[in-house]
């Protein structure tokens, strides 16, 4: 690719809010996410949008997982789903959302959702109806597998975020070859589904058609459970206040590994979980505010 990363200055800025806003002015979001036994994906991730500045978080959940994750913050809407015997999302659950989709302008899918194949059919027809700019992630991805032209099909923007063995999967090569070739296997990712994507890990890729930026910010106590669902939160949350795909996702990858750098500051690497990166996004969100760059050390 002949494009050069954008430098740090061309971080889209954080946009001021006017004295007489509301929460409708900061996007409606809606996340998809958690079966039994996967809860904390789905709060962290409504919790990332939140704490990323979106107006209104809705989180839709299995039935059963939504005792869970409704209680521990009453900020974020929780809407129960029709569920398969296994505490996933079932197939025919996609009516559910009817009204609520109507509501929103950016959903977050993939956080805990498991590999059931009855929620597969749930995805994927999800995905085929979407008229909302839609983040997929994790077991969103991975149910997606072998049927990417839903998503070069689909009506809205969409933003991917594969790890490298999601990212392996979906181009149906190794792990080596992609991390051998990170911005090149970015961009076929892009090829292949007209998406904006996130090839997450050291030096995060963002790219879509036109232009690509390798995130700077970010450290190794981040390999930890659960930071991928704090990203998309983030990210959800940024496309729901107007920023483009691409932008939201640049800024998304940039201000979770600033929140990373500051909570090295804190617990350190090695005991580094999601929740204290998810604690220290207001901080990054302060940083950004004020212009301040993070230095790598």
């Amino acid at each position: 690719m002949q494009a050069k990363p954008p430098k740090m200055s061309d971080i889209p800025a954080i946009r001021p809010r006017a004295l007489d806003s509301h929460k409708g002015d900061y996007g409606r979001a809606l996340i998809i996410a958690g079966s039994e036994g996967m809860t904390g994906a789905a709060g962290l991730a409504a919790t990332a949008a939140l704490r990323s500045g979106s107006g209104l978080v809705m989180l839709a959940v299995p039935r059963s997982v939504y005792p869970i994750v409704a209680g521990p913050l009453a900020c974020y809407i929780t809407k129960p789903l029709p569920e398969t015997q296994e505490g996933t999302i079932a197939a025919d659950a996609a009516p559910a959302l009817g009204e609520i989709l109507e509501r929103v302008n950016a959903v977050g899918m993939g956080p805990g959702l498991s590999r059931n194949s009855e929620t597969q059919k749930f995805v994927l027809s999800l995905v085929s109806a979407l008229e909302q700019p839609a983040v997929i992630d994790a077991d969103g991805l991975n149910l997606l597998a072998g049927n990417l032209e839903l998503l070069k099909e689909a009506r809205p923007s969409l933003v991917i975020t594969p790890h490298p063995g999601e990212a392996a999967t979906l181009l149906g090569t190794t792990v080596g070859a992609v991390q051998g070739d990170r911005v090149g296997a970015a961009v076929r990712l892009n090829e292949l589904t007209g998406a904006t994507v996130v090839l997450k890990g050291y030096k995060s890729v963002v790219t879509d058609a036109d232009k690509y930026y390798e995130n700077e910010t970010g450290n190794p106590g981040m390999a930890t459970a659960g930071s991928g669902d704090v990203l998309l939160g983030a990210i959800v949350a940024l496309i729901g206040q107007g920023y483009s795909p691409f932008e939201a996702a640049q800024l998304g990858v940039y201000v979770h590994g600033m929140a990373g750098d500051i909570a090295r500051e804190s617990v350190g690497e090695i005991s580094m979980t999601a929740r204290d990166i998810l604690e220290a996004l207001p901080a990054a969100f302060r940083r950004l505010a004020r212009g301040e760059g993070e230095e790598r050390t």
